[in-house]
């Protein structure tokens, strides 16, 4: 059986190496130099920064992935176990370290707001472990189910499993219950803008974050970009093929089912199944042929996730002591959110998200420039330009602003960084308007609105952080392999 799979994401090399090693001939295709997607490094000052995703969890999805071949991922990518999981600081004073610890975590807070919270800390992280355990094999990890197939596969015996998942409430409502300090809601509120959403929106069920960080984070010796390299490495040795520099321009579909795709010199593959590692609002506009639309819809532009500003650093820091993954916070936290999905503009103090990629595992001498990412919250709105240059100014010195305000000093200028708008990753990303998380997972049904891995189309699968299970590296791959099961279960039934 002949594959082509459109994008070297996560999703589509996870769908790789399961199609290649049960036996299909595959040929992945990608308009980048080389695989990773969202995954990518930008060059500063002639060194590679992760400009993507920073936070690599869910190692057993990973480890599952390369056992299946035969191999271990060990022998591919070398982690570390991070012991402090984040240290968040906020403006109007304070200073907070998660650890891989719980209990130690637990002390921390107890000495930050008191023992009360301590307490909450520890009922909200047996929360959201009951979370992901209630839906790790009814949602997560299964194919795309429905509100009533979940319900199902939860069993009625267990519907008040089910029901402690929250999805009715708010997670900044549901934060409430278990902290008085509102800063403690801000920082674990932060948890639902790894899948795009604001707090204010998403359903408490996303609170499973906390668990799937508190199972483990990890750093990676050379970056997220690694990650990629390691699976593409894997999918070669069981047979699959990697056409890089190279742009699909359209899914033939004749008869009503696939049968193959054409470049955008003319060239044209055979094939008797595509799998799309690309966002879906991208085929619901159109962009790969009219009949691939068949059963995809554009994602609306209120329903996009968020989209960011980064800016990619080398150079000298001082006077904070920063860890592998950062945290600066003003103080109002929904006028943040207000500003992005109401008002589709970056507020006046955003939170700033920094990665500092050469600690964690290593020091760095004191005045040596390092290698940071910086990112900030932003509209999906990248499909209509570029900022105003001023404006764009103006939103650098606020944020570089706040992290003054926090202790930190950054000897960042135009020479030792590269900024990316929404606008930039629109372009690295078509149908996107920048939006990196697909569609938003806001209210209690929007995660369903994501399609799962079969298309309207006999032979078209998708893969990738706008489908389901969602956004995130591991996400990604388990959307991959999901795909990949799924074609297979079919070709086996034809």
């Amino acid at each position: 059986m002949r594959v082509v799979v459109i994008g070297a994401g996560m999703g589509g090399l996870a769908a790789a190496t399961d199609l290649a090693r049960r036996g299909a001939e595959v040929t992945v295709l990608d308009r980048a130099a080389s695989a990773g997607g969202k995954a990518r490094h930008v060059m500063v000052d002639g060194v590679g920064i992760d400009g993507g995703p920073t936070v690599f969890t869910m190692r057993w999805i990973f480890s599952g992935l390369f056992e299946d071949c035969g191999r271990r991922l060990d022998e591919f990518v070398e982690l570390y176990a991070a012991e402090t999981l984040a240290r968040h600081a906020w403006r109007r004073g304070g200073r907070l370290d998660l650890f891989a610890d719980v209990d130690r975590s637990a002390d921390a807070i107890g000495a930050f707001a008191g023992a009360a919270d301590a307490r909450g800390y520890k009922a909200f992280v047996a929360r959201s472990t009951d979370i992901f355990a209630t839906l790790k094999d009814s949602f997560i990890a299964g194919q795309r189910p429905s509100p009533v197939e979940l319900v199902r596969r939860v069993g009625l015996s267990r519907i008040d499993a089910l029901w402690r998942t929250m999805p009715w409430a708010t997670m900044w409502q549901a934060l409430g219950g278990y902290f008085t300090d509102p800063r403690l809601r801000q920082l674990f509120g932060r948890y639902a803008t790894y899948c795009g959403c604001s707090p204010f929106l998403a359903p408490a069920t996303l609170m499973l974050v906390a668990h799937v960080e508190q199972d483990g984070v990890w750093l990676v010796k050379g970056g997220m970009k690694r990650v990629a390299e390691a699976i593409r490495e894997l999918a070669e040795t069981q047979g699959a093929r990697f056409r890089f520099g190279t742009e699909a321009a359209e899914i033939i579909v004749e008869g009503g089912r696939v049968i193959g795709v054409r470049l955008m010199d003319g060239e044209r593959i055979e094939a008797e199944a595509v799998v799309f590692n690309g966002d879906v609002a991208a085929l619901g506009q159109g962009m790969l042929g009219e009949r691939a639309r068949r059963g995809v819809r554009d994602t609306p532009r209120a329903a996009r996730s968020l989209s960011a500003i980064t800016w990619c650093v080398k150079a000298p820091t001082g006077g904070f002591p920063l860890t592998h993954h950062n945290v600066f916070f003003a103080e109002d936290y929904a006028e943040e959110f207000d500003a992005v999905f109401r008002r589709r503009q970056v507020t006046a103090a955003p939170t700033v998200y920094l990665c500092a990629q050469d600690r964690g595992h290593g020091e760095v001498a004191a005045g040596a420039a390092e290698r940071m990412l910086l990112l900030v919250n932003a509209p999906p709105d990248g499909d209509r330009g570029e900022p105003d240059p001023v404006v764009l100014r103006d939103i650098e010195a606020r944020s570089l602003g706040l992290l003054h305000d926090c202790g930190l000093e950054i000897a960042m200028d135009s020479r030792n960084s590269v900024t990316t708008t929404p606008a930039g990753f629109h372009r690295l990303f078509p149908g996107t308007g920048g939006a990196l998380y697909g569609r938003a997972s806001h209210g209690a049904t929007g995660t369903f609105a994501r399609p799962g891995a079969k298309g309207g189309v006999k032979g078209l699968y998708f893969a990738g952080g706008s489908v389901h299970p969602g956004p995130g590296i591991p996400m990604a791959a388990m959307s991959g392999r999901l795909a990949a099961a799924k074609l297979l279960e079919d070709s086996a039934t034809r």
